[in-house]
């Protein structure tokens, strides 16, 4: 993502809200029925990056320095692209979990120990920049797409499938798999004319979707049941959308329809995925769009620290 459009009042916003769950109908209820989960994987980009990107060696989409995790326990950058823990790692927190380790920390034969019980818990393949297709992270030089991401769950699938397999179904039935990505095909989508000119924002937020599908089905087919899907936000408020859309830097509406577009179809996408595989996927959509469309339009009613983290970001 690049660094002038990095949506930093998204991704405090989302974790503020997190942070209490019942601030958030969508979330309560994704979370609130999941009685026992045994295991978090956490798919996306910045938002829930925890810190892949430090272990790519060309990556300029990296958030290993100040003032990145000056809130962190112990107050150091660890690659999230926030000031503390992220909205994967609240999750986590919520079932007892410990915080899904970055999946690229993980290799290596000195590793194998942690690698093993992270396999079990939950493992973060999350990577900043990242989109659902492949082409979104080339001007960063390097980044993870979703795909490969999903390349990485396989591997670390093959750890899970080395317990009792009726043991490893089960938990893999109870797992939550948590995909958070979208914006930064949408930002690649306004950034290249070449792309505009090839599809119209229905068309493109359609590919989008379809292209996710493809990817959830390879995770579904690996043994994943639960689902915690997470809609876009409003790319068009991000202050890198108000600073070149006017003088008074007002939102960029079209940028904020295309992000409607997209999450019109990934629900569409949702429930056909669901049909299509006979009811053996349940998932949770949260409409992150409308949930910080209403802490911006109505900002006291999240409290004086919501307020504050608005006013600065």
């Amino acid at each position: 993502m690049p660094t002038n459009n990095t949506p930093f009042l998204t991704i405090f916003l989302l974790f503020l809200g997190l942070l209490r769950f019942d601030s958030f109908p969508g979330l309560e209820a994704a979370t609130g029925k999941l009685a026992s989960v045994p295991g978090l994987y956490v798919f996306g980009d910045s938002l829930v990056d925890a810190g892949n990107n430090n272990h790519l060696p060309i990556s300029i989409s990296k958030a290993n320095y100040p003032h990145n995790g000056v809130d962190f326990p112990n107050k150091k950058p660890t690659g999230r692209f926030c000031n503390g823990k992220n909205a994967a790692d609240a999750i986590a927190e919520k079932f007892g979990l410990p915080l899904p380790p970055p999946y690229l920390s993980l290799r290596g034969l000195l590793k194998r120990e942690k690698r093993k019980s992270a396999a079990v818990t939950g493992v973060n393949f999350a990577s900043g920049g990242a989109g659902i297709f492949n082409s979104t992270d080339q001007k960063l030089g390097q980044g993870i797409p979703l795909s490969e991401q999903v390349n990485n769950w396989l591997s670390i699938h093959e750890e899970l499938m080395k317990l009792e397999p009726s043991e490893a179904q089960i938990h893999l039935s109870k797992s939550l798999f948590t995909v958070v990505i979208g914006s930064n095909d949408l930002f690649d989508y306004f950034g290249k004319f070449e792309l505009r000119q090839q599809s119209k924002p229905e068309e493109y937020t359609k590919l989008m979707a379809d292209k996710l599908k493809e990817q959830l089905k390879r995770i579904h087919e690996s043994g994943a049941r639960r689902f915690l899907i997470i809609g876009v936000a409003q790319i068009g408020c991000t202050p890198g959308k108000r600073a070149k859309n006017s003088t008074i830097h007002e939102c960029d509406e079209e940028a904020n329809l295309s992000c409607s577009l997209y999450n019109e179809a990934l629900v569409k996408m949702l429930q056909q995925l669901k049909q299509e595989l006979q009811g053996s996927m349940t998932y949770t959509y949260f409409d992150n769009y409308k949930s910080l469309h209403d802490i911006i339009s109505n900002p006291a009613r999240y409290g004086t620290l919501r307020i504050f983290i608005f006013l600065v970001f």
